[in-house]
């Protein structure tokens, strides 16, 4: 894959540079004031999967998708430590363009939250502020996405109407699109089901699987029947000593097959957490 044109910090005019996207966390700790959400997580993300983390409230799986794209920057009195790489380039360097890693690692969030414009907007918006403006693209990109999410069919005769009026699984799915419509590498998505009814979280976990195939995803949830469902690989993270920690990691079928970890295990079988 030629990352040239996605990356942090080289020229447009660079040589292409063909790297297998991945995520590395080293140490990776992340504190709001003196308070730890998390310490120590090393952590690999490998390309074209589905990372599951899971855990009890607390323990810091939403603060730790919030530091792989840096929204912890915009965090008052929030400081992360460690060290994370994305394609084997640091992304805690003062000199990373913010909006440029946000593009390559899009964040979905637990409840929807779409623009309050139309369905169109909330595509091609994001689009234009990132320099396309070329109506066949904009309009290519729309039709792309809504199709990837399973969209189209259901509003390709209201684009223009506000997305405030799709039920609550669309919108999520129109969120997912808009994220998608720049092109990321990664989808961090944040207990994206947990406001959802059980036939919309369906159609969400279905497109998880689908996406797979195109990008690196990493998915916090609640839910242990969604995580056996999608997952490739699973992290457990845990509170210990009023501070989350990660107590195992591992392809998902090893991790609930056959954990390393006692309090894995107690976990899995819905015994702990």
């Amino acid at each position: 894959m030629d990352i040239t044109r996605n990356s942090l910090h080289l020229p447009k005019d660079a040589p292409p540079v063909t790297i297998p996207c991945c995520i590395k966390t080293t140490n990776l700790s992340l504190f709001y004031g003196k308070k730890a959400a998390f310490r120590d997580i090393s952590l690999n993300l490998d390309r074209n999967s589905v990372t599951v983390i899971m855990g009890p409230s607390g323990c810091g799986k939403s603060s730790f998708l919030s530091a792989l794209n840096r929204l912890s920057d915009f965090i008052p009195c929030c400081e992360v430590e460690g060290s994370i790489h994305l394609d084997g380039e640091s992304l805690l360097e003062g000199s990373i363009d913010r909006t440029v890693l946000h593009k390559r690692v899009g964040m979905i969030f637990q409840k929807p939250n779409p623009f309050p414009m139309s369905i169109r907007k909330n595509i091609t918006f994001p689009l234009r502020e990132h320099g396309i403006t070329s109506k066949r693209e904009l309009e290519a990109r729309l039709v792309q996405v809504l199709v990837d999410v399973g969209l189209w069919d259901e509003v390709k005769d209201r684009l223009d109407t506000s997305a405030l009026t799709l039920s609550g699984g669309q919108q999520q799915r129109l969120c997912i699109a808009r994220a998608l419509a720049l092109e990321p590498e990664i989808l961090l998505m944040d207990e994206p089901c947990s406001a959802l009814d059980p036939i919309s979280s369906g159609k969400v976990e279905e497109l998880i699987l689908k996406l797979q195939a195109r990008y690196t995803l990493v998915v916090v949830t609640h839910n242990l029947s969604q995580a056996r469902r999608i997952a490739t690989h699973a992290a457990l993270f845990w509170v210990k000593d009023d501070c989350g920690c990660l107590v195992e990691c591992g392809p998902a079928d090893q991790v609930f097959g056959s954990p390393r970890e006692e309090l894995t295990a107690a976990y899995v079988k819905g015994m702990k957490g």
